[in-house]
């Protein structure tokens, strides 16, 4: 039996058009009753002037209360001065390459620094190597070495989510890394390569699979100089793209100027179990093992071992260089309206505060506290964080 067809398909083409156009009509008269077609119309209901060009999402402002709070994290960027150290050093029989010293940078750069420590490995038969540290560097090295066809162990005192790689806020930038005047020409093409590598691979890694994506950078300003203005922005230009300066009037923050661009976030409550996940696939093992002397690595049994213990290099390999700069961070709820990164707080700043959106919460920092080397939670500090944010988001013009 033939199925009665609709009835608009029934009619004259004249008359099907003659009911779209009264239905459309009535529709339209009852959403102006309603009054929200109009609202829709303008775009971002706060303020069609602050265009957002790289998202959906009109300006929303951040919940920030201490009542929030869903955790507080503490970790101890290790900090070199002349910068990051990759090298090898024969220790008795052992080839031990250095990969460590990458200040509030670790994860930004793993991959490019990973990948001139491999490079370091002379071409030998014997493709056996323990990699020293389970943080980022120790990660990204295993699976560049699995990837030449090596058998990787990992042995690491901690192991994710407890290295400082998992206190890490993630946001794709060289910061602290080095003290520009003190780089040799040297380390600066090291620097400059690593970093290039490192940007290559986190784009080819964008996605849920790693925790990768874009987001837009807004760093508050009430003076426009070279000391408000983030360093590698010059530097690398192309590496942070989509610069701006805004008015007043162009963004909702509380500060004169906003400089905008954009940068990757990762993800290390994503990144770094994926990165454990592949070591373990392609055959590689981890174990929960310090290595304290120099004496042991003899005990290990392989030609190559790869220093990747962060701060913990300044007493296994006496580096004197490496200074612990401890950084604090509070949580609050993750919230999906809240898409973009911030810089700076009320009346501008240098940066030090920060918010970043993650699937795990958003993250508020921070401090950089030279020198210190303890991980107790300072209950002071927290809560100069949250209140520092909430007068920012209660300034905000949405």
């Amino acid at each position: 039996m033939e199925k009665p067809r609709p009835l608009t398909a029934q009619l004259p083409l004249d008359s099907r058009l003659d009911i779209r156009r009264r239905d459309l009509l009535k529709f339209s008269g009852t959403a102006a009753g309603l009054g929200w077609l109009q609202g829709c119309a303008t775009g971002n209901l706060a303020n069609p002037t602050y265009l957002r060009p790289f998202s959906t999402l009109p300006f929303a402002r951040p919940i920030v209360r201490a009542d929030e709070v869903i955790r507080t994290r503490v970790g101890l960027r290790p900090y070199r001065a002349a910068g990051f150290v990759v090298r090898g050093e024969k220790v008795g029989e052992t080839l031990v390459i250095h990969n460590y010293g990458h200040g509030g940078g670790g994860i930004t750069i793993s991959w490019g620094s990973s990948t001139l420590a491999v490079r370091e490995v002379p071409d030998i038969s014997d493709k056996r190597a323990v990699v020293l540290g389970c943080g980022v560097i120790g990660l990204t090295t295993a699976r560049l070495l699995q990837q030449r066809g090596w058998q990787v162990a990992i042995l690491a005192k901690e192991l994710p989510p407890h290295t400082t790689s998992d206190v890490a806020g993630g946001q794709w930038a060289p910061t602290s890394i080095s003290r520009a005047a003190l780089e040799t020409p040297a380390f600066s093409q090291q620097f400059d390569e690593a970093l290039r590598i490192s940007f290559r691979t986190f784009e080819s890694q964008l996605g849920a699979l790693y925790g990768v994506g874009w987001k837009e950078n807004y760093f508050l300003t009430d003076a426009v100089n070279e000391r408000t203005r983030p360093a590698y922005l010059d530097r690398w230009p192309t590496l942070f793209p989509d610069q701006a300066m805004l008015t007043p009037e162009e963004h909702p923050f509380p500060a004169k100027h906003v400089l905008r661009f954009r940068t990757m976030l990762i993800e290390p409550a994503i990144f770094l179990p994926q990165l454990m996940r592949e070591v373990l696939a392609a055959g590689g093992q981890i174990h929960e093992r310090e290595v304290a002397t120099r004496e042991e690595l003899a005990t290990l049994d392989v030609p190559v071992v790869f220093n990747c213990t962060g701060l913990g290099a300044k007493a296994l390999f006496d580096d004197a260089e490496l200074t612990p700069i401890r950084g604090q961070l509070v949580f609050v709820p993750h919230d999906s309206r809240i898409d973009y990164i911030t810089h700076g707080g009320v009346g501008g700043g240098d940066g030090l505060l920060y918010m970043f959106p993650r699937s795990d919460g958003i993250l508020l920092g921070g401090t950089y506290e030279r020198g210190a080397t303890h991980l107790t939670l300072d209950a002071e500090t927290s809560a100069r964080i949250l209140s520092e944010h909430t007068r920012m988001a209660a300034a905000m013009r949405v």
